[in-house]
C-alpha cells in the first residue's frame, strides 16, 4: 500500500483532533448549561446595560440548546492539526451533539479529502473516512465511517494520563456560544462598540478582553456557578491559553449571531470566527448505520496486522536475496 494510503488512513484521527481541539478551546461548564444558568440566580449586574444585555444573551443561548454554525479556526502551523479549519453544520449543547462538515488545511497537507463529515452523538465521534477515496476504504475494510469512542480508547490504552485528559475533555465538551459569552462577561472592560449589520441583520456589537491571570484572580462570575467557573479556568489553563479577546454581535432577539475570539497561547495565536443561526431548531443528529461503521481500535489492529504481514513478506524477500547472493 502506498505512503499516501497510510497518510489517508490517519484521516479520522486528524479530523477528530481538529474537532476536539476546536471545542476544547471553548470547553467548560457541565456540558448542558443548566448549572451555569442556575448559578447565575441572584448575581449582581454591576456592568450596567452592557452587562445586562450580554447576561440575557447568555441565558437565551443556554436555553436554545442548539443552532446552525459556520466556523473558521486558525491555529499556529507548528501545532499538530494547525493551519486553517472550517466547520459548518448543526450543533447542540443539551445534550452535546454535532453534525458538521470539516475542511482542514492540515488534513489536505496529508493528502486527505478537501471536506470530511463528522458526527458527534452519545459521546462518540464518527468520521466519514469514505471521503478519502477507494484507498482509505480498502484500509478500513470497505466501511465508510470510523467510530471513535474516546473514553474507551483512553481506557484501553493503559495510559492513565491520556485517560484522564480525554475523559476530562469529554466531560467538559460544549460547543455552546454561551460559553464564549461567559468568558466575555469575565472581562472588566466590556464595551458596546455600536450598531452593525451582519449578513443584513441588525445587531449590537460588543467586545472585551481578559487574561487568564485576571480570570483566576476574579472571585465570581455573573453567569457561571463557582464549580462551573473553576472547571472553565482549569480547561483554559490545560489548553495553554493565556488571554482572550472576544467580540460578539447580538441580534434583536437577543441571540449572538457572530463571535470572533482571539486566544493567546504558548504555541501562538488561535482565532475562531463563528456565525450562528436558527437557534432552538431541533438538532436531528443520528449515528451512521452500524453496517457502515468500523471501530477505530479495531481498524488500528487490522492495520497493524497488515503492516506485520508486509514486514514478514519483506523479511522473506531479504532471505531469498541472501540465499541467491550466497
Amino acid at each position: 500500500m502506498s505512503k499516501s494510503s497510510w497518510k489517508r488512513a490517519g484521516l479520522a484521527a486528524t479530523a477528530a483532533a481538529v474537532v476536539l481541539g476546536a471545542t476544547a478551546c471553548q470547553s467548560g461548564g457541565d456540558g448542558d448549561g443548566k448549572k451555569g444558568a442556575a448559578g447565575s440566580e441572584g448575581a449582581t449586574h454591576s456592568g450596567g446595560q452592557v452587562t445586562k444585555a450580554l447576561t440575557a444573551a447568555f441565558k437565551k443561548t443556554v436555553e436554545a440548546k442548539s443552532a446552525k454554525v459556520s466556523m473558521t479556526i486558525t491555529a499556529p502551523e507548528a501545532v499538530e492539526g494547525g493551519g486553517s479549519t472550517t466547520m459548518s453544520g448543526v450543533m447542540g449543547w443539551d445534550p452535546t451533539v454535532m453534525d458538521v462538515k470539516v475542511t482542514s488545511s492540515g488534513a489536505a497537507a496529508l493528502g486527505g479529502p478537501a471536506e470530511v463529515r463528522t458526527v458527534w452523538v452519545d459521546g462518540v465521534l464518527y468520521t466519514d473516512v469514505g471521503a478519502a477515496g477507494a484507498e482509505a476504504a480498502e484500509v478500513f475494510g470497505g466501511k465508510r465511517w470510523m467510530k471513535m469512542d474516546l473514553k474507551a480508547i483512553a481506557e484501553g490504552s493503559g495510559n492513565k494520563a491520556l485517560e484522564k485528559q480525554l475523559a476530562g475533555n469529554m466531560d467538559n465538551m460544549n460547543q455552546s456560544p454561551a460559553e464564549s459569552l461567559a468568558v466575555l462577561l469575565e472581562s472588566k472592560d466590556i464595551k458596546h462598540v455600536g450598531s452593525a449589520k451582519v449578513d443584513g441583520v441588525d445587531t449590537e456589537h460588543y467586545k472585551g478582553s481578559i487574561s487568564v491571570e485576571e480570570m483566576v484572580n476574579k472571585n465570581d462570575s455573573l453567569v457561571l456557578s463557582k464549580a462551573d467557573r473553576a472547571e472553565m479556568i482549569k480547561a483554559v489553563k490545560e489548553a495553554g491559553i493565556t488571554s482572550y479577546d472576544t467580540q460578539v454581535w447580538v441580534n434583536g432577539d437577543g441571540y449572538p449571531v457572530k463571535m470572533d475570539i482571539a486566544m493567546a497561547s504558548k504555541e501562538g495565536p488561535v482565532t475562531i470566527s463563528a456565525k450562528y443561526s436558527e437557534y432552538g431548531a431541533a438538532a436531528q443528529v443520528e449515528a451512521p448505520p452500524a453496517k457502515d461503521v468500523i471501530d477505530f481500535e479495531q481498524a488500528m489492529k487490522d492495520i497493524d496486522k497488515q503492516l506485520k504481514s508486509v514486514d514478514e513478506d519483506l523479511a522473506d524477500v531479504d532471505k531469498t536475496l541472501e540465499g541467491l547472493n550466497g
